[in-house]
């Protein structure tokens, strides 16, 4: 990585001399007629940040933050004051749980997720689909697999949660930099995933499965062409959607004053 201060640095040097260089020459000899040299491109602008995170409310109590690759224990800590032992043990995968969440929530408006890299554990129980392979349809007994987490995240006080997403956003912000963005804002990019997760639609009626492969997919290709994230909502039924949409709307509320986009 180039430091920008060398870059300024080397800039005024090169300058310099190009000025002197110009300066003995116009001494010695008649200025050249030269066309007007058009105006240089403007430098692209960084991207600007459209939610700044505000500076974290750090106490005596809070310490240093630790470095992202040690982060794992403190922020586990961190949850279980919030969500308690006993669902952190549950459902939270215990490595790289900063840099396996910034790479989920930046797949979630994706078509794929990086399943290895997620950070807590697969649904219990198989899926399910009522009917046979040429006429199928989502089954209801689907969406019991994922009341138990969640009702775990319909119990999440979101000024906690936001307390402590402020206190380790440095780390988050580190880790979504090294993802590939470094003049990225991950902020920025977690209201963009939540809008995209808020706009999911819900099917009223039957969903139409088909098998083409080893997994089902949605017959309707309106669905199928749906980002993962909103795919995740449909599946997992209307009531527990509903929970993750309004426990989403309070966390958008939380880090940022502007409204929902729909």
């Amino acid at each position: 990585m180039i430091n920008k201060p060398m870059i300024g640095v080397a800039a005024a040097v090169v300058l310099i001399a190009a000025g002197t260089w110009y300066y003995l020459q116009s001494r010695h000899a008649p200025a050249p007629q030269v066309a007007a040299a058009s105006p240089p491109p403007a430098a692209p602008e960084e991207p600007a940040i459209e939610h700044p995170v505000p500076a974290a409310q750090e106490s005596a109590a809070s310490g240093p933050l630790p470095a992202l690759a040690d982060s794992d224990a403190s922020l586990s800590d961190a949850l279980v004051r919030i969500a308690g032992a006993s669902a952190v043990k549950d459902y939270l995968l215990p490595e790289s749980i900063v840099r396996h969440l910034v790479v989920t929530i930046d797949n979630l408006p994706r078509q794929k997720v990086a399943v290895q890299k997620r950070p807590v554990g697969p649904a219990g129980g198989s899926f399910v689909a009522e009917g046979d392979e040429l006429h199928a349809t989502l089954d209801a007994q689907n969406y019991v697999r994922y009341q138990p987490m969640v009702a775990v995240v319909g119990k999440l006080d979101v000024h906690e949660l936001t307390a402590v997403y402020i206190r380790f956003y440095p780390l988050f912000q580190q880790a979504y930099q090294e993802l590939g963005y470094p003049n990225g804002y991950f902020n920025d990019r977690l209201v963009q995933v939540i809008d995209n997760l808020l706009a999911a639609p819900q099917p009223t009626g039957p969903i139409v499965l088909v098998r083409p492969n080893v997994m089902y997919t949605f017959a309707d290709p309106a669905l199928e062409s749906r980002s993962a994230g909103q795919k995740l909502l449909i599946r997992m039924g209307p009531d527990n959607a509903a929970t993750i949409k309004a426990k989403l709307k309070e966390l958008r509320a939380a880090i940022t004053a502007a409204p929902p986009k729909r």
